[in-house]
């Protein structure tokens, strides 16, 4: 089919659902692709428009197979970056390409294995404000669990108390601004003038300062920590030369932005999937519960194989990052499909991983889906947890890492239940859990 004869959703249906789209934009286009199938358009008014998929080979072909035609929209390189600098999530082109071979590195598993430890005592302090048989929203005690090993993970030195905590605030202010601006661009306009906008970049200049302050710091220390930071300082580019402060501090926005977000999100649906699943929880503790022997961290993280398999179910479930755009740079076709250049395209991947076509059962919680005893032919076509080919994720293990950590020491302490029935969700640039309520009994 061709581009024109994409089935469309009119402007006018846009803006009279733009209340509930504003407040969870899910319901509305799961609505289009049922009615519409994999692919449709939308139309956003003053001319423009976005194609939105659930169609997982077209997802990987722009991805992957021919990921050079397709770039990131501007809602990343230039919305998003306008909050958290133009570094590895929001640049494109040549400028990415240079900024992932240098940083790559330091995200090399053996690398990693120097700073578990690091995620161990931030988990378990966090782990101490639980009180056994009181009912907790369990996302915020998550929330910080992950901003803080991000934190000592990149400035294992630093003190992590009122200025991480200014970090955090600053970086969770600066996605609330920006999600307005996504879901209602036709109110841009007033977020200029009454300096909304202005006020938000005013604070993320402050978060700049702080990390400036810490960066300079380090670099007058004649002490090796260690950690992420000095693995960012040690780096060079080909040419021999080194980032300087302000690409620094892109890199370390994005790091804190995706990097405690999309973690701290799929804990907390994890946990709480546990707490509905409670014949599940129990294989975990089963497999956590055993003794530690002398084996290292990655070694024991190793053989937490089923608690690694809830966590792919939670993100096959609830993937944090929900959505990924492209623009296409010149005109293409993918399966009949005319593409011209600029053409914007919305990959709904929380859809893929529900899709029916892809997954018996879609809406169940089954970890088995992802038993190492499967071929993974069976589902790696149409499962993105972390996004796929060149682009993606650069922290992946270093989430799981952190992820299989958290959940086999809560559950190997812990009984995890809930009254509730079902987990509520909050889109926002990552897919957040809300009012995720459970109680923690001392096993």
């Amino acid at each position: 089919m061709s581009a024109k004869r994409i089935p469309t959703v009119s402007f006018f249906r846009v803006l009279i659902n733009a209340s509930r789209i504003l407040k969870n934009p899910l319901p509305f286009h799961h609505k289009n692709f049922e009615k519409h199938g994999d692919i449709f358009k939308v139309r956003l008014g003053m001319g423009k428009t976005v194609i939105f998929t659930r169609d997982a080979g077209f997802a990987r072909y722009m991805l992957q197979k021919n990921h050079r035609n397709y770039q990131k929209s501007t809602l990343q390189t230039r919305d998003l970056a306008r909050y958290v600098g133009e570094g590895l999530l929001t640049s494109n082109g040549e400028k990415w390409l240079k900024q992932r071979r240098l940083i790559q590195p330091a995200f090399h598993k053996k690398k990693l294995e120097s700073i578990i430890h690091t995620m161990e005592d931030v988990i378990e302090q966090e782990f101490l404000r639980i009180e056994p048989g009181k009912t907790i929203d369990i996302f915020p005690l998550m929330n910080d669990l992950a901003f803080k090993v991000v934190a000592k993970s990149l400035f294992s030195y630093t003190d992590t108390g009122e200025t991480i905590a200014r970090l955090q605030y600053i970086t969770e202010t600066a996605q609330k601004s920006l999600i307005k601006e996504i879901r209602q661009p036709y109110k841009l306009w007033w977020f200029h003038l009454s300096g909304k906008i202005k006020k938000t970049l005013t604070l993320t200049q402050e978060a700049r300062d702080i990390l400036n302050t810490i960066i300079e710091e380090r670099k007058k220390s004649n002490t090796t920590y260690d950690d992420l930071l000095d693995m960012l300082l040690a780096s060079r580019y080909e040419d021999g030369s080194v980032m300087d402060n302000e690409q620094l501090i892109d890199e370390i926005l994005i790091l804190f932005t995706a990097g405690h977000e999309t973690t701290s999100n799929a804990l907390t649906f994890t946990l709480f999937l546990l707490a509905l699943h409670p014949e599940i929880q129990e294989r975990v503790y089963e497999e956590v519960s055993g003794p530690m022997n002398d084996v290292s961290p990655i070694e024991q993280i190793a053989k937490y194989q089923y608690t690694k398999q809830c966590i792919e179910e939670s993100m096959r479930l609830y993937p944090p990052a929900y959505f990924s755009d492209r623009v296409a740079i010149e005109d293409d076709i993918y399966d009949q499909l005319t593409l011209k250049k600029g053409t914007m395209i919305l990959i709904s991947f929380f859809e893929v991983h529900r899709h029916k076509g892809f997954w018996n059962d879609s809406e169940s919680f089954n970890p088995d889906r992802f038993d190492p005893g499967i071929d993974k032919k069976e589902y790696a076509n149409w499962y993105f947890p972390f996004g796929a080919g060149p682009r993606m994720c650069i922290g992946n293990n270093f989430a799981m890492y952190e992820m299989i950590l958290a959940v086999s020491k809560l559950v190997r302490k812990y009984k995890i239940q809930t009254n509730l029935n079902r987990i509520e969700i909050k889109p926002l640039i990552t897919l957040k859990p809300q009012n995720a309520s459970i109680t923690c009994t001392s096993r």
